[in-house]
């Protein structure tokens, strides 16, 4: 499979994985446009459409891909239902596409209804884990965010973290004020930097290296436990989680 991602809006990507015959899935389109141009341009064959919520940013060129390309699937979670999903796939169930296995896990957060899909080493996470960062929590609580990231987190070290937006320097310079002492983290941080003053791509990212330089899978490291603590008194890591959201979402 070759893994292609196509920019959306100011700062989505739209995710396309593509077989050696050129047949393709693709993953979140918020628009049409640039995804039919995309194919146009390469010749690829669509075949199936991933939705991992309804936000119009994930869904929004489903229609016209649908309309253009009628024999479509298109697989989502329940809320998606009126979003153009032809089968509603829940946590726990298998996706089979083109002898691809996708596995479907369900992460509530960022909507009631959030789902990812897992095909080794991909996983497309939609708006629950970004590089650096996670979804601000529309619908979820800070508990079903934080039991949505650790499922994630215990996926193998080797897998490519696809999340749909390129938020990566806003979090690891929300990350860096966490914990400025942090090697890791700042050397992560010059280097997002320095790719995005090249308008570079910090994404996929690996699992491994995000366990190293997200702040939010690092709820129960003890010197992060200790920063937070400068300010308040918590020790279970789900306490430390929703603070660092709750602080994220005053950053600037």
């Amino acid at each position: 499979m070759n893994l292609i991602s196509i920019p959306a809006f100011q700062d989505n990507y739209i995710w396309v994985l593509v077989d050696d015959d050129r047949r393709c899935v693709i993953v979140d389109p918020g628009e049409s446009e640039p995804v039919l141009t995309a194919i146009a341009e390469n010749g690829w064959l669509p075949e199936a459409i991933l939705l991992t919520h309804h936000h119009n940013d994930h869904v929004g060129g489903v229609p016209a891909l649908r309309a253009k390309f009628p024999h479509l699937v298109v697989y989502g979670p329940a809320e998606t239902q009126d979003k153009g999903t032809t089968h509603v796939v829940k946590d726990g169930e298998k996706v089979l596409i083109l002898g691809w296995d996708f596995s479907v896990f369900a992460t509530p957060g960022h909507t009631s209804g959030h789902i990812c899909f897992y095909s080794k080493p991909y996983l497309f996470c939609g708006d629950t884990l970004f590089s650096g960062g996670c979804g601000r929590l529309f619908e979820g609580t800070p508990a079903q965010m934080y039991q949505s990231l650790q499922k994630i987190a215990a996926l193998p070290d080797d897998t490519l973290i696809c999340c749909a937006h390129e938020y990566t320097l806003g979090n690891m310079k929300f990350s860096a004020s966490i914990l400025p002492d942090d090697r890791a983290i700042q050397d992560y941080y010059q280097k997002v930097k320095e790719l995005r003053a090249k308008n570079q791509k910090t994404l996929p990212v690996i699992l491994k290296n995000e366990r190293e330089i997200n702040v939010f899978l690092r709820t129960d490291d003890i010197d992060l436990i200790n920063k937070i603590n400068q300010e308040t008194n918590l020790q279970q890591p789900e306490d430390c989680f929703a603070w660092l959201r709750s602080k994220k979402d005053n950053f600037r």
